[in-house]
């Protein structure tokens, strides 16, 4: 099978022969070789020759040294003082150790491909940062697989159990945070809690702070032979990440090695094609949302921490280590990071007090079984075969599969903590007590799975599976919109094309939107200003000015409640972190309920009535005109004027919180961030093709034709053909 001849083409020696690279009419990279060794450095050659500025960054950021290599500026000295103190690359050089054999082969063959490209050609904005990239090791891979893993995914959950400290100390009453969060906080300590020391907050003390990370959220569904036209199964995925941002997140590539090959979306920097398909297995991915992450309260002093054993307490120093954080144009700092079997301590360990530790299960001893799985995935000949594999990795996803048999599957994956019985992740215990702590973890076969249900369909989109799993995972679970949505539809039809996947991945239909008209129908009966909103069909178009309206509506309901339970530090919550995001389907079985203590002393009908005279009163927009959407280059984004082409404009953001195509607006640590997807996928497993959108392009250079040639289409719902014909 020979590679398509449009666009460039390029030649290049590899271990086991010749390796034919060229690109198609999209600038997708395709990459024939003779072995997997090297279409893996191929592909490594692709990543590093397109997308060198993003895969340096990225480490630079994982290592936490963004503020000495790209600006000294405070917001990249506290990010690099968060990575530093997680040491996402400590035993990185162990785990290559443990990778199976051909493994390693296959991952030194795509580090090699890497700097083959590193040495021909530099990115100017690195020359003019004056940064020179060492080479990329194998250990850089398995920080990269951490940071994918934490930043915005398991990061959210560790801040939200963080949030709950900070929010009793704000004054918010237990009882109220426990109707947010019912059956959750059966082990809350208040007075335990009050009394944590908290070293940099997430809500803040007086004025500033930091706001909690970008937080994801994805959709996945496959449907069997019997709910598809054809023959066979079909597959989409359309993980919701940052899109805010050029270049995309995601590398497109098409991979022939002998007589096998691979299309997908890929990492640059990582050998592992994570959402896409051979020509017998595709598959797709979600976040899994399970708790991997937890805080202890450990009593401290002098650099000790009091630990219970054999009903004597004892004073165990903690672990120090020191590190030096560079700053570009100023004077480096020398932080000093202490750490137990609890994880990293929040604060100063020889002031005597009560502090935070908290441990992520996957910030160390992983990768290698990431990889190990993904690399075996390439050969899977069915889903039997890739579920074994994709159980394997170490971080928490959903994943959804479908192969040419007609065989569909979901499997979740992760490294997740055995926590004692009674106990949830959610609330931070006292570490001293040895009961709270891990006693290993779940087992791969302990995880959430489904194999070929009888409805003939599976999906994923962030829901919850607790009762999929051996144990309760999640503590946090996902508004259902999402999920309600997809499984009504898929399960209307038995008639499903690629054609109607595409369609159905831009559905812009609200659930939550559904469920707050009914109640304020009958509260704004007659009052024409709301008129046009009753008789609204809840879909998210996006010249829809009654979309705009319920936004308007939502967010004044929304600052209401948190200002009667948060009081000064509602708004803050509201507009400048995350929080309220993570967790707004939580926040929506609040709101909706007739007696809830969010309200205030009003009640519901009053609080209604108070945020119906807010969007009343707000200026009329459309949707679109409310969600403003510009792809900002990832170093120079609002720096340079707009003719420059750096930053790339869209008519809008498309949907909401709740619809499945996916599309939020929000603020974290001074930042605006937009969630949506960030990629989307569509298969038919009769044939080979695979039908993508990308908000972005294969190149993260602003002179090339592709540095964000895909945008317009993927904004407009078009999709393009990737083929491995």
């Amino acid at each position: 099978m020979r590679p398509p001849r449009r666009g460039l083409r390029r030649t290049i020696e590899g271990a086991d022969g010749a390796i034919e690279i060229s690109r198609d009419a999209a600038g997708i990279p395709h990459v024939h070789a003779a072995t997997t060794a090297d279409a893996l450095h191929g592909l490594g050659f692709c990543h590093g020759f397109d997308r060198q500025l993003q895969m340096v960054v990225g480490r630079l950021v994982g290592r936490g040294r963004a503020a000495d290599a790209l600006a000294g500026s405070d917001e990249l000295v506290a990010l690099d003082t968060l990575f530093r103190r997680l040491d996402l690359g400590r035993g990185a050089h162990e785990q290559v150790a443990r990778l199976a054999p051909r493994g390693r082969d296959l991952l030194r063959a795509y580090c090699d491909g890497v700097n083959r490209a590193f040495r021909r050609h530099m990115p100017w904005e690195l020359l003019l940062l004056r940064h020179r990239p060492a080479p990329w090791q194998p250990a850089d891979a398995i920080l990269l697989t951490r940071l994918m893993g934490y930043l915005g995914l398991a990061q959210t959950q560790g801040d939200m159990e963080r949030v709950l400290v900070e929010l009793l100390q704000a004054g918010a009453s237990p009882q109220l945070l426990g109707e947010l969060l019912p059956g959750q906080l059966d082990a809350f300590d208040a007075e335990l809690l009050r009394d944590v020391r908290l070293g940099t907050r997430v809500l803040p003390l007086a004025a500033g702070g930091l706001g909690l990370p970008s937080l994801a959220g994805s959709n996945a569904w496959a449907v069997a032979p019997s709910r598809a036209a054809g023959d066979a199964a079909v597959l989409a995925s359309d993980p919701h990440l940052v899109i805010n941002q050029l270049p995309a997140t995601w590398s497109e590539v098409v991979l022939h090695h002998g007589e096998r090959w691979c299309a997908g979306a890929t990492i640059p920097g990582l050998p592992a094609v994570l959402i896409g398909r051979s020509a017998d297995v595709a598959w797709g991915l979600t976040y899994g949302g399970a708790d991997a992450i937890d805080s202890w309260v450990e009593e401290c002093r002098d650099g000790c921490f009091a630990r219970e054993v054999d009903g004597e307490r004892r004073w165990p120093a903690f672990r120090a280590r020191s590190e030096l954080l560079g700053r570009r144009g100023g004077q480096p700092l020398t932080l000093t990071i202490f750490e137990n079997e609890h994880g990293v301590h929040a604060g100063a360990a020889r002031v005597a007090g009560r502090y935070l530790c908290t441990r992520w299960s996957a910030a160390q001893d992983t990768g290698a079984a990431s990889l190990d799985a993904m690399f075996e995935l390439l050969d899977a000949r069915d889903c039997d075969a890739a579920q074994a594999q994709v159980r394997r990795v170490e971080l928490s996803f959903n994943w959804i599969l479908a192969d040419r048999g007609g065989s569909i599957a979901y499997q979740m994956s992760g490294r997740l903590p055995r926590r004692a019985a009674g106990t949830t992740g959610l609330v931070a215990l006292a570490g001293s007590d040895p009961r709270h702590d891990w006693t290993g973890f779940l087992r791969p076969d302990e995880l959430p799975h489904r194999e070929n249900p009888a409805q003939g369909f599976v999906a994923s989109a962030n829901d919850d599976v607790n009762h999929l799993a051996a144990a309760p995972i999640i503590t946090l679970p996902v508004a259902r919109y999402r999920f309600e949505r997809i499984v009504e539809l898929l399960g209307s039809r038995s008639d499903w094309t690629a054609a109607d996947f595409e369609a159905m991945q831009m559905d812009r239909l609200s659930g939550q939107a559904l469920r707050y008209l009914e109640l304020l129908r009958p509260l704004l009966d007659g009052d024409e200003r709301f008129a046009a909103v009753a008789a609204w069909d809840c879909v998210y178009d996006d010249d829809s000015r009654e979309a705009a309206w319920f936004e308007a509506f939502r967010t004044a309901l929304v600052e209401d409640a948190l200002t009667t339970v948060c009081g000064e530090a509602g708004p803050f919550i509201l507009h400048e972190t995350t929080i309220v995001a993570a967790s707004f389907g939580l926040l929506d079985d609040v709101l909706l309920g007739p007696d809830s203590g969010w309200h205030g002393a009003d009640g519901r009908d009053a609080a209604f009535l108070r945020a119906a005279r807010v969007a009343f009163a707000a200026r009329p927009s459309t949707l679109a005109q409310r969600q403003p959407l510009v792809l900002a280059h990832v170093l120079f984004g609002g720096r340079v004027p707009a003719w420059a082409g750096f930053d790339r404009r869209t008519p809008g953001l498309r949907g909401g919180r709740a619809t499945i195509h996916q599309g939020q607006r929000l603020r974290s640590g001074g930042r605006d961030m937009v969630i949506g997807p960030s990629y989307r996928m569509v298969t038919d497993l009769a044939g080979t093709a695979l039908r993508t959108a990308l908000p972005g392009g294969p190149s993260d250079r602003r002179t090339s034709r592709w540095y964000a040639s895909g945008v317009e289409g993927w904004w407009s719902g078009r999709s393009k053909t990737l083929s491995a014909r």
